[in-house]
């Protein structure tokens, strides 16, 4: 995939990550119920996707595959926002992130246990 995915795009992406593999006409039913969309703002999105490689569309019934997995566009858009709010800094975001919400015991410990994987790396 070549170029970065936007919220709208994500939607999309969304669907067929929830789903998998899926027709064009069951997205857009999904996303007019969850956003509101109608169809022909679907398939201009879907289109996008596809020409942006992160979908492709097999015949017949314009069935869409995800081409990018739900993991490879987070680590992209993670290492963005690194990049962008945090000079690429992960402690500046996690301190910013536990800065601002209470966590319970077991995110604690869910952190506790990354952090203990990075260190045996």
């Amino acid at each position: 995939m070549d170029n970065k995915l936007f919220d709208s795009e994500l939607k999309v992406m969304g669907v067929l990550w929830r789903e998998g593999d899926t027709t064009a006409k069951h997205i857009s039913d999904v996303l007019g119920q969850e956003t509101g969309w109608n169809i022909n703002t679907t398939y201009t999105i879907i289109k996008r996707c596809i020409k942006k490689g992160a979908i492709k569309r097999i015949e017949p019934n314009f069935l869409c595959h995800a081409l990018v997995a739900r993991e490879e566009v987070q680590q992209a858009e993670t290492d963005e926002l690194l990049d962008k709010l945090f000079d690429g800094a992960a402690d500046k975001l996690f301190a910013s992130l536990l800065g601002r919400k209470k966590l319970s015991a077991g995110e604690i410990a869910r952190l506790k246990e990354m952090v203990s994987q990075l260190e045996e790396e």
